[in-house]
């Protein structure tokens, strides 16, 4: 009889183990990571001299602050820039050149959970 109880035992705490594995694992997969970003953010915005003109052929630098790889981007006659399919667990650093001139330095957070970033850089 005792031998009975003791695997009844076992089997309701194997039972009530395997039903809580369960709950953590139903709970984890309802619950997407926000870092999980399968199309990327979107850096994007303008480069403007002081007087909110755009400044075509600028260029703009786009720095990852982990690895230190930086992409380019020379901005159209509009002024405007974008980088696409960013990683949302990066933190980037952003600035723009014209003609020996450069704008201050601009940082998006991996914190930062927007998709899409509008950043305006003004050179000086």
């Amino acid at each position: 009889m005792n031998r009975q109880k003791s695997a009844a035992a076992l089997v309701a705490c194997a039972l009530i183990v395997a039903l809580g594995i369960l709950a953590l694992a139903t709970n984890a997969s309802a619950a997407p990571d926000k870092k999980d970003k399968s199309s990327g953010r979107l850096l994007f915005g303008k480069v403007l001299d002081t007087q909110d003109n755009p400044l075509p052929d600028a260029v703009v630098y786009l720095t990852n602050t982990r690895t230190r790889a930086v992409k380019t981007y020379i901005v159209n006659a509009d002024g405007t820039y974008r980088f696409p399919a960013l990683s949302g667990a990066t933190d980037y650093e952003v600035y723009a050149q014209y003609k020996g001139r450069k704008s201050e330095t601009k940082s998006l957070s991996q914190f930062d959970d927007r998709s899409q970033v509008y950043i305006d850089l003004k050179i000086k």
